[in-house]
């Protein structure tokens, strides 16, 4: 699905389904220099069991035109551009790593807009070592090895992926790699930069369930556990043998604990 957001082409995967602003919307947001295929596991699900989705790319990302914005609060309400051009009145937000503090935000900004929060693989602050920055505006190749490295439990660099023949790994890298150049430096310093987390996680006025890997080394679990402490009655539900990807890495059980998410 295509529209147009600040003059620039917007695409969106709707999981094989019209899409309805009507419907029960459903806006999924990746994380840093991904794109709707991050959802892969996820979007046809949702769209085949009375959700209404919208996998969004996020500008400069996948095949969404523009410039990412310059800030995870501008990322906030760029989404609630994306809505009002849709003609959504209430949506749930599911968000993965910097989506999840783009979701978060959002919420914030306008609580009463959000029917309820899945944040995964999520804390604040998501601070981003220099020497990673450097990498990624530097040296893309090192940078992106680095980060699936890191972003994929011990389980997934020897298989598991539920796509039989693929490589989760391996498909996890060439989606990164779509990315235009220069957008997972920017991903990972607006991340970095991002200071309105108290604020957006006190005004977050709908239910909310906090996801993460027991083995994510981008989003620990203690870090995770804590922010998850900062909005108010957030439920946490912790994935075994499981990192940062667990949209791959534990698609059932993920769904499971999206549960009240998309029941609220």
């Amino acid at each position: 699905m295509e529209f147009t957001i600040d003059g620039n082409k917007v695409f969106a995967h709707t999981g094989g389904r019209a899409f309805d602003p009507k419907g029960d919307v459903v806006v999924l947001i990746h994380g840093a220099a991904m794109n709707h295929l991050a959802w892969a596991l996820q979007t046809r699900w949702l769209a085949h069991h009375g959700h209404s989705v919208l996998a969004v790319d996020l500008p400069g990302c996948g095949r969404s035109e523009g410039e990412l914005p310059d800030s995870i609060e501008e990322c906030g309400r760029w989404l609630h551009r994306l809505l009002d051009e849709l003609g959504v009145g209430k949506a749930r937000l599911i968000g993965h790593s910097m989506g999840a503090l783009i979701a978060m935000e959002a919420a914030g900004q306008q609580p009463e807009r959000i029917r309820a929060l899945g944040l995964l693989g999520f804390c604040y602050p998501l601070a981003v070592n220099e020497a990673f920055l450097d990498a990624a505006k530097n040296d893309l190749p090192l940078a992106i090895g680095l980060m699936n490295d890191w972003a994929h439990g011990p389980r997934a660099h020897f298989g598991g992926f539920q796509v039989p023949g693929l490589w989760m790994v391996g498909a996890d890298t060439r989606v990164i790699e779509q990315a235009r150049p220069g957008v997972l430096h920017k991903c990972l310093a607006i991340c970095s930069a991002y200071k309105g987390g108290e604020k957006a996680a006190a005004a977050v006025g709908c239910p909310a369930t906090v996801v993460l890997g027991r083995q994510d080394l981008m989003t620990p679990l203690k870090a995770g556990r804590k922010t998850a402490a900062m909005i108010g009655g957030a439920a946490v539900t912790e994935l075994d043998d499981c990192g940062h990807m667990m949209m791959f890495e534990q698609p059932k059980a993920l769904l499971r604990a999206l549960a009240p998410v998309l029941a609220a």
